[in-house]
């Protein structure tokens, strides 16, 4: 099976993406969570149009990427859990959950260094909150991100195969986390015990600061709960809340061209400390 899933890899990668952003897109038409003012067209293209640029950059630039770095150090007999002897499964869950854990703290990173910020804040621009919002990262960001992922797959010893499944489970949680679908109280309740959910999510990308400093998990709660940046609800309420930050508002900052110049704009200065503190439970 293991040999299969890299044999396959990119396939594998491209339908996983495909399927779920298609499902996604579906669910959100049937069971809307919250109505949007803004139409598609107005959103959609840039959306989808960074995701085309951030694939194209990460493959010129690192032919191989994450799961390359992971032969790589296998090959050499690299990292930590290269040097411990334990049943493959055993190994492929440790490195699943460390590379989950590292993309908690860089999250957190993101938002508390400024250039960082200026950097991930294109994310948390969108005026709308659905599941295009989970493909929309600077390509400066991506391959930063790509950059760090690599480093921790070969410090940690990373397995190829975790890192294919890792990253396979990266990007359907988040296109599922930013979905704008309506889920039962109940369901969510019980579900973000184990995963992310999109009322969760949701909060991060309130234009209020201590509620975006909040609930940075992509795929799994526990990291949150945990180091106590967890928020269970908006103050405003799902309905009420205001998704986005205050200095890009109109339409125009929604097109392809001003994503990709968002960074370099100035706008307000963020304090560092607050993504430190524990947030209100």
């Amino acid at each position: 099976m293991s040999n299969f899933i890299l044999a396959n890899e990119p396939a594998i990668r491209i339908l996983g993406f495909v399927s779920v952003l298609s499902l996604m897109a579906l669910w959100e038409i049937l069971a809307t969570r919250r109505p949007q003012t803004l139409k598609r067209l107005a959103r959609w293209p840039g959306n989808l149009g960074i995701v085309v640029l951030d694939t194209l950059a990460v493959r010129l630039l690192f032919p191989l990427a994450a799961v390359g770095a992971a032969i790589y150090a296998s090959e050499h007999g690299w990292g930590l859990l290269n040097l411990v002897s334990m049943p493959g499964w055993v190994t492929v869950v440790l490195a699943i959950l460390v590379l989950d854990l590292a993309i908690y703290f860089q999250h957190r990173i993101f938002h508390a260094v400024p250039w960082l910020w200026r950097l991930h804040r294109m994310h948390h621009a969108d005026l709308e909150f659905d599941v295009t919002t989970g493909l929309r990262f600077h390509p400066f960001e991506i391959l930063l991100s790509m950059a760090i992922k690599m480093a921790v797959v070969v410090v940690i010893g990373a397995p190829a195969l975790a890192v294919v499944v890792f990253e396979v489970l990266l990007n359907a949680t988040s296109l599922f986390n930013h979905g704008n679908v309506r889920l039962p109280q109940r369901v969510d309740r019980w579900l973000r015990l184990l995963l992310v959910t999109p009322d969760m999510h949701r909060v991060h990308h309130s234009a209020i600061q201590r509620e975006t400093d909040s609930n940075f998990g992509f795929s799994v709660p526990w990291w949150d709960r945990l180091f106590g940046t967890y928020r269970a609800q908006p103050e405003k309420g799902h309905l009420g809340m205001t998704i986005g930050i205050e200095d890009f508002r109109s339409e125009h900052d929604l097109r392809l061209d001003q994503l990709l110049i968002q960074p370099f704009r100035h706008t307000e200065r963020r304090p560092k400390s607050i993504v430190w503190k524990n947030s209100e439970r």
